[in-house]
């Protein structure tokens, strides 16, 4: 592996600094690695002698242990920290944390946070790449890329398509970190949801705003279905679930009665029955857990770009030997 500087930079912190060639670089990287974890071994030491921190302080159930499997089939020694068995819960500080993590030589963190712009505040004090798996409600870069390598999977594009996001935008970084990239790559992008849910001005970032569901579905190409985020909510956004089921659900109707077959995404988790009925969930349309697998492959490669990884030599990293 390359010892230049990552093409990258030295962190991944959100799609909106990147430019459309990073990210189809990223895209492309991440179509060699997809065959790794249909091998026999699924392993390939481009990272060996790599030591990788997962700092999370926010509950994660996908999108930490896709990252631990991107690790440990890129060969990187991985250390899993959860803040309730931390230093942080004696009083330490998110920056004298990582600065003792430095002293024990690692080379990369991996950290989710409640707080926006928490990821670029570490990245700037630390000399370790950073990488942002999701920080309040800024971005969550790689769910954002393995949404797009979805569904050029599927529908063979990006540029040109109709993707239109609809739910809890206004607590969602996922959302962000797909409209920044999905722009970027020449898709055409929408929002959908309560006018309490939708951030103020969202025309600004270059998307439509669609208030009523069905309108979207008649617009739309592809849909990424947003949970609401209950957790994050301290006023009453929506007068109650059923009631938002009745006005912004996917449904297997709403769907039916759309001009052309729509492709499905969620990030999950899902709350069934509330943003998305499980006809729609389990249905012919969705690619949810594709989503799934694709979000492995994406972080192996943004952590081989960020470790100094090329493209070029991607397709021929070689399959360790069973030992």
């Amino acid at each position: 592996m390359s010892e230049s500087v990552s093409l990258l930079g030295k962190d991944l912190i959100g799609l909106e600094p990147l430019s459309r060639d990073q990210i189809v670089t990223i895209l492309d990287t991440a179509e060699h690695f997809k065959d790794v974890s249909e091998r026999k071994v699924k392993k390939v030491p481009v990272l060996r002698g790599k030591t990788i921190v997962n700092l999370f302080f926010e509950a994660s159930t996908r999108t930490r242990i896709s990252f631990e499997f991107a690790q440990k089939r890129l060969s990187a020694d991985t250390v899993n920290i959860a803040t309730s068995a931390s230093s942080v819960v004696k009083g330490e500080t998110l920056v004298d944390t990582a600065r003792n993590l430095e002293a024990m030589r690692i080379d990369m963190v991996v950290m989710r946070h409640a707080s926006s712009g928490a990821a670029g505040f570490l990245a700037e004090r630390i000399p370790s790449n950073v990488v942002n798996a999701g920080d309040g409600r800024h971005e969550h870069p790689t769910q954002g890329l393995l949404d797009m390598l979805t569904i050029r999977d599927h529908l063979g594009r990006l540029e040109g398509l109709n993707v239109c996001i609809v739910g809890d935008v206004l607590h969602s970084r996922v959302a962000r970190s797909n409209i920044f990239g999905l722009l970027k790559l020449g898709a055409h992008v929408a929002v959908s949801g309560p006018k309490t849910l939708l951030p103020v001005r969202m025309e600004e970032l270059g998307v439509q705003v669609f208030p009523r569901v069905e309108e979207a579905l008649e617009w739309a190409d592809v849909i990424n279905v947003l949970r609401l985020q209950l957790e994050r909510m301290k006023a009453g956004y929506v007068p109650s679930l059923r009631e938002y089921n009745r006005f912004y659900g996917i449904t297997r109707a709403r769907l039916d009665a759309a001009p052309r077959d729509i492709l499905v995404l969620h990030p999950g988790p899902m709350n069934r029955g509330v943003e998305i009925d499980s006809d729609v969930a389990d249905g012919p349309n969705q690619v949810i857990l594709k989503q799934v697998t694709n979000g492995v492959a994406v972080r192996m490669a943004v952590l081989y770009l960020l470790a100094g990884g090329t493209p070029e030599i991607a397709h021929t990293v070689r399959e360790v030997e069973e030992t």
